[in-house]
């Protein structure tokens, strides 16, 4: 069974970029995976593309061909891929069963919002056996002003109510978003979307005319409750493993290493069987049914790390890679000279039988 990642978000909220980040970390962990360019506009894809939607239409070729503009193209362009989902089901399948694919989405958000070719599409992968997962990405330099805050959760949960998938909201760049200034509240009261009450008055200063209307949009967010966000610095590993961990929840995907890799005894049946249908215990009730512990896990580390301790985080990590590198460095120095030293044994050897 295939699993994946719908990723979606406004233009430069780092969609390519968490991409192109998750595809180095996987590769590191060895975990599959494969990425399906769906911007037809996309000309400088920085990441392995699997799929490129570009060789079926782009939306260059739309716009001159039918004098659309950047937005009516690029609706064009959904639809159109809607009109041959066969191609893409094709190319799908030569991924194989145990595919993990992110669908890296154009910017424009009324594509994940009130347009329904992109829905379509998404159901059709559902009834071809994918088990998806929405990532909507949101710079985090919007929770340092109220009204922007606001027009975000609205943005975020009208993208929920469409889609209909197991849905992560993430707040990107959040290591720049102290360039921004000051939060007028802790980092957690934007990812937990708490009491939006308190945000009355920045609104009401910001916009006093439109008081009303502000508080109304903040009690229909509050109705629906359902709106959060996690966090996402791309190049912190810590914050990338964590974000992992949460999209692997809602998928319920479960890794499961291939037979002969370093794992905890009885965790992996040696058996013929796909990854995907072999029985593991260890990994399914630590990853589906227990907590999300570990570094990131705690927005009040996140906070810490980003807004209030930066450079002194900075410094330390800095400490850090320099030791993991002299250790790098020390173990390939000793492993040269054990082969130096085997090369010799050899030599005497074979000196000794001459």
């Amino acid at each position: 069974m295939p699993f994946g990642e719908i990723v979606c978000g406004s233009p430069g909220s780092g969609k390519s970029t968490y991409c192109f980040g998750k595809h180095q970390l996987f590769t590191a962990l060895g975990r599959p995976i494969s990425i399906v360019n769906l911007d037809p506009a996309n000309d400088s894809i920085p990441y392995p593309c699997a799929v490129d939607l570009a060789s079926l239409i782009t939306l260059r070729d739309v716009m001159s061909e039918h004098g659309l503009g950047p937005n009516g193209g690029m609706l064009y362009c959904m639809e159109y891929l809607e009109a041959n989902f066969d191609w893409l089901e094709d190319r799908l399948n030569e991924l194989g069963k145990d595919a993990y694919v992110m669908f890296d989405l154009p910017g424009q958000v009324e594509l994940s919002t009130n347009h329904d070719s992109l829905k379509r599409i998404v159901e059709k992968l559902i009834k071809g056996g994918f088990r998806l997962a929405a990532v909507h990405l949101c710079d985090a330099h919007y929770v340092t002003d109220a009204s922007k805050y606001i027009s975000v959760l609205l943005l975020s949960l009208r993208t929920m109510l469409h889609l209909e998938l197991p849905h992560i909201n993430v707040l990107s760049k959040v290591d720049l978003i102290s360039q921004y200034g000051d939060l007028d509240f802790n980092l957690d009261f934007y990812t937990e979307v708490q009491d939006l009450s308190y945000l009355e008055n920045s609104l009401s200063t910001t916009s006093p005319r439109f008081a009303a209307l502000n508080m109304a949009m903040v009690s229909l967010i509050e109705d629906y409750s359902i709106v959060g966000f996690e966090t996402l610095s791309v190049e912190d590993k810590s914050s990338m493993l964590h974000l992992t961990r949460a999209i692997d929840r809602a998928t319920g995907y479960i890794f499961v290493p291939p037979v002969n890799s370093a794992a905890p005894p009885g965790t992996v049946d040696e058996s013929a069987a796909p990854p995907t249908a072999r029985p593991n215990t260890y990994s399914l009730f630590s990853s589906a049914a227990g907590a999300l512990k570990g570094p990131g896990s705690d927005v009040r580390d996140i906070q810490e790390r980003w807004i209030d301790a930066r450079e002194e985080w900075d410094a330390f990590e800095k400490v850090q890679w320099r030791r993991e590198g002299e250790l790098v460095r020390d173990a390939t120095a000793r492993a040269g000279k054990i082969r130096e030293r085997k090369s010799l044994h050899d030599d005497v050897d074979m000196g000794d039988a001459t």
